[in-house]
């Protein structure tokens, strides 16, 4: 073995470099990607102690960025560094420097989208809908989108090509580009507004001007709603951001109003045991919660009673069922009693 090497001219000469070079680049290029596999084992242990200590997943992403950085990738950083101790031609070192410059860009897109990721589903973890879910799908996408569009700006320019202009095209044809898109682009931010602002959420029953129904998609441009009478109302999302919305899926209770009128025949007795009579029928009733009833108006044919109660859900169907229940108790009730209704009536008097 010792004359072998001893038989090696180390001065020899191939491509302009000579053997001595060549095995010190073979030496640096071996001692690097060593070095490379042991730094990135020591942090990943580092990182792995670090993260059964503590509660955050913070260290489970930073373990992940560090894991995109595959063997293939060190190899070639070391490589790079390995050729310079060679005299390479101008050419051959373009070629391995615009290499390397993509490579690195790649890399820290790849660990800076990971990042992204992983704040967004941090941000937006408790989301179960599938409107939120694509919201932030999008976001991921376009926030890749920009991040390669800096890093092909960033490659071109560290390749020797000149981007002020070329940034200054990309800006007039962004700004007319937006101008084109104006509308879509306003629905599309004003979507991720509803996503994450949440005003309303499929299934959700709103009214919004004259329209109202019960969402169900809410689309990049449009919000598609359910009206009652069953046609399906398509409305921008622009639109929806900048109007006023009354969301009765938010609702926890309902209030309602009523009012009844009575004879003026009754006898003061019985106009005075109305107000008992009724919390009597509250005190029966499920679903409510009684607050008020006063001898409010002498009217032109009635004397006027007004209730006041809570339906303690925002169902419609329970809202209406607690109402109707009333109306048949408090009929049963003056029947009973022997209280009359009135009705719009007009008296004669004539005389002789």
């Amino acid at each position: 073995m010792t004359n072998l090497i001893s038989n090696i001219n180390l001065s020899a000469e191939f491509l302009g470099n000579s053997t001595l070079q060549y095995a010190k680049a073979l030496g640096i290029f071996i001692v690097l990607v060593v070095v490379f596999k042991i730094a990135q084992y020591i942090v990943l242990k580092r990182l792995g102690k670090l993260a059964e200590k503590t509660k955050t997943d913070i260290d489970d992403t930073l373990i992940s960025i560090t894991k995109s950085f595959k063997p293939p990738f060190y190899w070639f950083l070391a490589f790079y560094f390995a050729m310079k101790f060679l005299a390479l031609n101008e050419l051959t070192m373009k070629i391995i420097t615009g290499i390397l410059v993509v490579w690195v860009v790649y890399q820290v897109i790849a660990g800076i989208q990971i990042l992204i990721n992983y704040i967004l589903k941090k941000r937006f973890a408790k989301e179960d809908d599938a409107g939120a879910k694509s919201a932030i799908n999008y976001i991921s996408l376009i926030s890749k989108v920009l991040l390669w569009a800096i890093g092909l700006l960033l490659i071109l320019s560290n390749l020797g090509v000149d981007v002020t202009s070329l940034i200054a095209g990309l800006g007039i044809g962004g700004i007319a580009i937006a101008f084109a898109l104006q509308n879509i682009l306003s629905d599309l931010f004003s979507s991720f507004a509803i996503y994450f602002d949440k005003p309303f959420a499929i299934g959700d029953f709103i009214v919004t001007g004259s329209h109202s129904g019960t969402v169900e998609k809410i689309g990049i441009k449009t919000t598609r709603i359910r009206a009652l009478q069953g046609e399906e109302i398509v409305i921008s999302n622009n639109e929806l951001t900048s109007a006023r919305i009354q969301n009765f899926k938010k609702m926890e209770k309902r209030r309602v109003v009523s009012s009844f009128g009575i004879l003026y025949e009754t006898p003061i007795e019985k106009i005075k045991n109305i107000k008992q009579l009724v919390k009597n029928i509250f005190n029966k009733l499920e679903n409510t919660e009684f607050s008020r009833i006063h001898f409010k108006q002498l009217g032109d044919f009635s004397l006027n009673f007004e209730v006041v109660y809570n339906i303690t859900t925002g169902d419609y169907n329970t809202f209406m069922d607690a109402q109707e229940e009333f109306n048949l108790k408090l009929l049963e009730v003056f029947e009973e009693e022997g209280i009359e209704f009135a009705y719009p009536t007009q008296k004669l008097f004539v005389t002789k």
